[in-house]
């Protein structure tokens, strides 16, 4: 019983190693066997990893084929991918919104977009910034002498300062019995103009933001259905106004 004891007394003591002496500090730290073991296994790694290596290249068959061949290109002594060149088709701004959002999330956005397109499109009533209409409207005669005497007016039976109005042009009937509806004064209505153009500065970013999201949602989409694993041919490559076409093998369902 006493020997087993003493034998437990002995696992109990710890033995440590010894650290560097002072006059060796200069040498760095000394290694100890737990650091050493870690470097070994590192080394031995490496080393099997080269030796599994080489085996694969002393038994490859010099006539396989693999697809990668003609889908990667030798540059500066370095095999680089061919599709890497592809990626660089959309902008930075596409490559973010389809790593961090779902298809689900961009389409919502784009029709909301797309409604509130809508609605400022009939609030504006697609009027230019200036209140000039972009088309023109002739008015026929019967004779040259008309013409001269041809009044705009009387013609559209509205008052004379009205005429260059191209809406909101009350007739005489209705000053009559309503004021004029928006800005009369020259100060207002170059105010209107002003806020007019702001109106439509606005709609023309939603309309290119609503493209965009179209496009984002599209080149998501092909990303989707190019896992599957039907056969497929590329058609029309990805630009960054649009995603790029496959033309995907008919399978005939049963």
């Amino acid at each position: 019983m006493s020997s087993f004891r003493k034998a437990l007394k002995s696992r109990q003591r710890q033995h440590h190693e010894r650290s560097q002496p002072a006059f060796r500090k200069n040498l760095g730290l000394l290694e100890k066997k737990k650091d050493y073991k870690l470097r070994a296994d590192d080394y031995h790694k490496k080393q099997n990893t080269l030796a599994a290596l080489r085996k694969k290249a002393m038994d490859k068959n010099p006539d396989e084929f693999y697809y990668n061949m003609i889908s990667s290109k030798l540059q500066d002594g370095v095999h680089v991918s061919k599709k890497a060149g592809e990626q660089e088709e959309m902008t930075d701004e596409q490559k973010k919104v389809m790593r961090t959002q779902d298809i689900k999330y961009v389409e919502m956005k784009r029709v909301a977009e797309a409604k509130k397109i809508e609605k400022m499109k009939a609030e504006l009533h697609l009027l230019d910034a200036e209140s000039k209409q972009k088309n023109k409207h002739t008015f026929f005669v019967d004779s040259k002498k008309e013409v001269q005497s041809f009044d705009l007016a009387s013609h559209l039976n509205t008052a004379p300062e009205l005429v260059d109005r191209v809406y909101n042009r009350p007739t005489l009937q209705t000053l009559e019995t309503k004021s004029i509806q928006g800005a009369a004064d020259p100060l207002s209505i170059k105010k209107m103009a002003k806020q007019r153009r702001h109106q439509y500065k606005i709609l023309s970013q939603r309309i290119d933001r609503e493209k965009k999201m179209f496009v984002i949602s599209q080149k998501i989409q092909t990303r989707k259905d190019l896992q599957d694993k039907t056969k497929k041919v590329k058609v029309k490559k990805e630009t960054p106004n649009a995603a790029a076409v496959y033309k995907f093998e008919s399978k005939r369902k049963r």
